[in-house]
């Protein structure tokens, strides 16, 4: 055995020295091929995208005001309705007996008022004569001021009894969306408890998402620090994308921010509002809002496989006018149209490897081949 391994030894260094020659004679390794570019350097703003969930602005249980049994339903479930629009009908008979009893309660009220107002004219005119004494005169005024009250109660009644007329046509407070009916016709309703149904505003549509603590600390210093300048609508606008959609085009406006950060969970619920003419945004469905995180300025943007890392720090390979490559630490930021925001590191006139950072190292030559960076790249979904 130990002869065989002598013989394969002697005949490896036989064939490398029979080659070294040949390999002299081959000089340096070629400079590899590196496709290089100049970074992509125009007006940005930094974005950022937060989960969240549509509620309408307004949303009713519809109850009954009075008691009764259901008579009529007037709406088809799951259809459009305006305020005002009439939904059920409780059987008003009860309620058109009481009514007309207390409009005889307020014309018998009304005659007693108008007799116990004469007997008190007429007392009145024998007391400047002496003939009527001052007791019988009080009486008849008291008279004349019971039978008032009692016209005045009369009428409170039939105020009422009005109102529960009114009371058993159930009407839609607002106009919307309205759900299935929930009791059908025949059953009792007992007031202020028995839900009926109950109706949505579409338009316009509220969104509710949580921001997290590190992000509302930064909008907050860049507002009391002065480097946030936009103001009104264009620093509180943003842009919706939906579950089904890879860039939102509806655009709304924030309008709410809360005044407490939840203990809990480390962020703060924050709300814009969009119009929503077309009906299509619906209550309780998921979508992305994004926020402008800054005032646009200069960016200097490059491709995510441009980016290397080394060790803890992010890198980027940088070719020198001869053609040999450095390497230049960066801090990275978000992406933008497509491309990866270079916060520092570069100024936006260097020539950076772009593709084949695998076949590069520091300070070894390199042959560039030049390409150009288009301003917007295709969104890839990240």
């Amino acid at each position: 055995m130990s002869f065989l391994r002598s013989v394969y030894v002697f005949g490896s260094l036989s064939y490398l020295l029979a080659a070294a020659p040949a390999l002299a004679q081959g000089g340096p390794p070629q400079a590899p091929p590196v496709t290089v570019a100049k970074p992509v350097v125009k007006d940005i703003i930094e974005r950022d995208d937060f989960i969240g969930r549509f509620e309408a602005v307004d949303q009713v249980d519809v109850r009954a005001r009075v008691s009764g049994y259901l008579d009529k339903v007037h709406f088809q479930d799951g259809t459009l309705v305006k305020a005002g629009d009439l939904l059920f009908t409780i059987d008003p008979r009860p309620y058109q007996n009481a009514l007309e009893q207390a409009q005889a309660t307020v014309t018998s009220s009304e005659v007693r008022l108008n007799f116990a107002q004469s007997d008190l004219d007429r007392a009145e005119q024998l007391r400047r004569t002496g003939n009527i004494a001052d007791q019988l005169l009080d009486q008849r005024r008291q008279a004349y001021l019971t039978a008032k009250a009692d016209l005045d109660r009369a009428q409170a009644f039939l105020r009422q009894a009005q109102l529960d007329v009114e009371f058993t046509q159930i009407k839609s407070p607002l106009s919307g969306r309205i759900s299935r009916k929930l009791v059908s016709e025949g059953n009792l309703i007992n007031a202020n408890e028995t839900i009926l149904t109950n109706v949505l505003s579409l338009d316009p549509i509220q969104f509710y998402f949580d921001v997290d603590e590190r992000s509302y600390l930064a909008y907050s210093r860049q507002t009391q620090g002065g480097t946030r300048t936009s103001t009104g609508e264009a620093a509180n606008e943003v842009t919706l994308t939906l579950t089904d959609e890879r860039q939102g085009e509806r655009t709304g406006r924030l309008d709410f921010v809360d005044n407490r950060l939840d203990a809990a969970s480390g962020t703060i619920r924050a709300r814009a509002v969009f119009d929503n003419k077309d009906l299509f945004l619906t209550p309780g469905l998921f979508g992305r809002v994004t926020i402008g995180g800054s005032d646009p300025y200069k960016g200097v943007l490059l491709p995510d496989e441009a980016v290397g890392s080394d060790q803890d720090r992010r890198v980027v390979y940088v070719v020198g006018p001869d053609n040999v490559v450095n390497i230049t630490p960066v801090r990275t930021g978000p992406r933008i149209d497509g491309y990866r925001v270079i916060r520092e590191g570069l100024k936006g006139d260097e020539t950076v490897v772009v593709n084949g950072l695998v076949r590069v190292r520091p300070g070894m030559p390199v042959t560039p081949q030049m390409s150009t960076l288009p301003p917007t790249r295709e969104r890839n979904g990240t």
